[in-house]
């Protein structure tokens, strides 16, 4: 129910290979791919026990159909995974080339990934709420550390050279420090990434 892998076989298994989801979240199907004896949702309670109004969460609903309808996490999220390997690679040949143009055009690019990190936090939130049902498995977890890695560490990056404007010069002592940081910030886009690859096209048949 949960990343929509199907197992063939008279019992689920203990744990989905694709999400982790356990074995209670699984349902039996039929050969056309329908749900066989599906429970009606229960959305009683979920609603009875939002702090927002009538009115605000029915904006927060449409906003959220409009967010899954049109796949905004996934077009949001490939905005600082293209950008911050750009920006890796910028810090690096600015220390090897002595170039603080590119040092500065890789800091630009940080501000410019920083302003869109909360439009892709929320829509990844959305995305889970509603569409993975908020499942607390391993791989979501782990997504979610490496999404607040990654925003953790633009923060110190850009507050750090804001704070001292030659932090990631050629001639600074603290430039590897820097672009150590900047490394741990792509190896952090990078998992979530995958996992993110995995939860979309894990459960396909290879």
């Amino acid at each position: 129910m949960i990343c929509g892998y199907v197992h063939s076989g008279d019992e689920p298994p203990e744990q989905c290979p694709v999400c982790k989801a356990p074995k209670n979240m699984f349902v039996e199907i039929d050969a056309e791919g329908n749900r066989i004896d599906a429970p009606a949702e229960n959305t009683t309670q979920q609603t009875q026990s939002s702090p927002l109004s009538g009115s605000q969460q029915g904006a927060w609903e449409k906003f959220a159909r409009f967010v899954l309808r049109h796949h905004l996490h996934p077009i949001l999220a490939h905005t600082p995974n293209g950008l911050i390997p750009v920006i890796v690679v910028f810090l690096l040949l600015g220390n090897i080339l002595h170039s603080p143009d590119l040092e500065k055009a890789a800091f630009y690019n940080m501000i410019f990934v920083i302003l869109t990190m909360p439009a892709v936090i929320l829509t990844g939130y959305l995305e889970w709420q509603k569409h993975y049902m908020r499942a607390k498995t391993v791989l979501f977890f782990s997504k979610i550390s490496c999404s607040i890695i990654v925003f953790t560490s633009l923060v110190v990056l850009v507050c750090w050279q804001f704070i001292n404007p030659e932090v990631a010069a050629p001639t600074s002592p603290a430039k590897w420090i820097y672009f150590l940081i900047s490394l741990i910030m792509l190896v952090g886009t990078g998992i979530a990434g995958h996992l993110g690859g995995k939860l979309v096209f894990g459960s396909r048949e290879k």
